[in-house]
């Protein structure tokens, strides 16, 4: 079956399986490997990806969900957040605070705080624990608090 739907703000057209899960779309056959995969289940959040502007595990999302709408990877995030440097904000105050460590999750964590930033530009340490739910294994959590906190404060 063909599905199409923009992707980065490029309109990409597919013929594949309507139950392939998104992830594998963006990374096998589009090459964009931002994208991480980490449970398969929706657990971690190393999938995280944009649809119509909502943080979206893209590991159990079918692309027949897709279709015709906007997802927004991590290589799209800084188009996305209108920035005129190579980083959003949101990645640049992650180098700022040094949030990876080994960086597996940090695409997936990206995408769900600038989500949350989104919604809500200002958050409670409660409100953070309540929308991410992503998984960081190197337990980095003070210092991705901290990057979310220097730009709400921005």
């Amino acid at each position: 079956m063909t599905v199409s739907f923009k992707v980065n703000g490029v309109r990409q057209t597919l013929d594949v399986e309507m139950e392939m899960p998104l992830l594998w779309a963006l990374r096998n056959e589009m090459g964009l490997t931002g994208t991480k995969f980490g449970c398969g289940v929706a657990a971690c959040g190393a999938c995280t990806v944009h649809i119509d502007g909502v943080a979206t595990r893209s590991c159990v999302t079918p692309l027949s969900a897709v279709e015709n709408r906007e997802v927004v990877t991590i290589e799209g995030l800084a188009a996305e957040q209108g920035a005129k440097d190579a980083l959003a904000p949101i990645q640049a105050a992650w180098v700022a605070h040094q949030v990876p460590q080994c960086g597996y999750c940090q695409s997936g964590m990206l995408m769900a705080v600038s989500a949350l930033l989104k919604e809500k530009p200002k958050p409670t340490d409660a409100e953070i624990d309540e929308a991410i739910t992503n998984v960081c294994r190197c337990g980095t959590y003070p210092r991705i608090r901290a990057a979310i906190h220097s730009l709400s404060n921005a």
